[in-house]
């Protein structure tokens, strides 16, 4: 039996493993499209994984940088908007990001030269998530920022003042160094979300710098049928929040898609649904990825640290890829969560999940932020197996309706003999950045 020897992202690293070549039926990333369905032989096998386009060198990174920022969508040049400002507030990703904020903050200063350093100031777009000790700020934005002396501040929940509702009834409740700076920039990277469908734009400031009961408000939203990765159109939870940043004001947007390494390969800038809108064309076609039949079995990580810290951001893998495995199949879930569930409320309703329809019900009776979480892993639950290979104890993934196992050989191999011999795997080493699918 010829095998094909595998790794996927587990933290900081990878984990290894083996799969016959004949039950194999593609390895998929960012930038493959399709995937067509593989012939059992060994040569093919082989072939299973695309072959990726060259590398950007930290050279292209900051060349593509340049051309974003030299070519604004919508919107005059930074530098321009910078000359009438008397003040400017970056805001970038938090620690639960791939961003790469260190590599285009210094060209993004560059651009705010007319402002004294003293007038900008960067902060952290925390949402929901938690506060930052000074390690991760520095290491976010990087030592020739914070050589500059711009101010680093974390969303402060407590510092968020009113400034009005949206149509959809959405208490915009804004932090308040942001709504006070002149110039208002957002940053991010462009990826699926599962229910508001692509992150970056306005999703920087809503969620990112809003209150819990404006994240809530929006979030609640999800339950429509339309609000799922890769949908705009008709997609409430992204109308919300792009009406919300319409109401609030934004002055200018810097956006970038990244390969599986985190690597810059392309960048848009300028007006904040124009630019963005540009970016996700560009995403959307790298990583919409479909397979020819459902698999039995997709193994899956979110691509390691930081989509893996814990499993509230794990969660978002599990949707991405529900969609390429068949009704009774397994999803094996590759994430590390060295910080454990991430989140109070999703520890909660995770811990007394009892069975899945338990929580699928209760988030239709009360929209509670982090059991939304639950209840979208829950919805999974009632129609897949979930094997999960991380450093939770093994009791506490049983009390949450899914399988332990303290590799992904041992899960493989359980796999097999729950499905049979002639089971069908897919492997998705990097579910937070693609969609997998199946066509039928």
């Amino acid at each position: 039996m010829t095998t094909v020897k595998l790794s996927i992202p587990y933290g900081d690293g990878e984990l290894l493993f083996e799969l016959p070549a004949a039950n194999l039926l593609a390895v998929v990333s960012p930038g493959c499209g399709a995937v067509e369905e593989q012939a059992p032989a060994a040569a093919q096998a082989q072939a299973v994984a695309p072959t990726p386009a060259a590398a950007p060198t930290p050279a292209d990174e900051q060349a593509e940088i340049g051309r974003a920022l030299a070519e604004p969508i919508g919107a005059p040049r930074l530098s321009e908007l910078a000359v009438t400002a008397t003040s400017a507030v970056i805001v970038v990703s938090d620690v639960t990001r791939p961003c790469p904020s260190h590599k285009f903050l210094p060209a993004l200063l560059a651009e705010l030269a007319p402002l004294p350093r003293e007038r900008i100031t960067i902060l952290f777009a925390l949402g929901g998530h938690r506060r930052h000790t000074p390690e991760e700020q520095e290491q976010l934005v990087g030592p020739e920022v914070v050589a500059a002396g711009v101010r680093l501040l974390d969303l402060d929940a407590a510092g968020c003042v009113p400034v009005g509702t949206t149509s959809r009834g959405t208490r915009l409740e804004v932090f308040k160094p942001y709504l006070e700076a002149d110039l208002r920039i957002l940053t991010g990277n462009i990826e699926y979300h599962y229910f508001a469908g692509f992150s970056g734009g306005a999703k920087a400031l809503v969620p990112g710098l809003c209150s819990y009961a404006a994240i809530r408000d929006n979030h609640s939203m999800m339950l429509a049928a339309s609000a799922r990765a890769g949908v705009l159109e008709g997609n409430p939870v992204r109308d919300d929040l792009d009406e919300a940043a319409g109401l609030i004001g934004v002055g200018f947007i810097f956006n970038v898609v990244l390969d599986e390494r985190k690597r810059i390969v392309h960048a848009v800038a300028g007006h904040y649904l124009e630019a963005h809108r540009e970016g996700v064309r560009v995403y959307h076609e790298r990583s919409d990825l479909q397979v020819a039949a459902a698999a039995d079995v997709v193994i899956a990580s979110p691509g390691g640290r930081p989509k893996d810290i814990n499993l509230y951001q794990a969660q978002k893998t599990l949707d991405n890829v529900g969609g390429a495995v068949r009704d009774g199949g397994a999803v094996i879930l590759v994430a590390r969560c060295p910080e454990g569930f991430g989140q109070k409320a999703f520890e909660e309703w995770m811990r007394g999940m009892g069975t899945p329809q338990v929580l699928v019900d209760r988030i239709q009776r009360e929209f509670v932020l982090g059991g939304h979480k639950a209840a979208a892993i829950a919805g999974l639950l009632a129609r897949v197996d979930v094997y999960l290979v991380s450093e939770f104890p093994d009791e506490l993934v049983r009390a949450m309706c899914m399988q332990p196992f303290a590799s992904v050989a041992a899960a493989v191999a359980a796999a097999f003999a729950r499905y049979g011999e002639e089971a069908r795997f897919l492997v998705v080493p990097h579910g937070s950045r693609v969609t997998a699918r199946s066509e039928g």
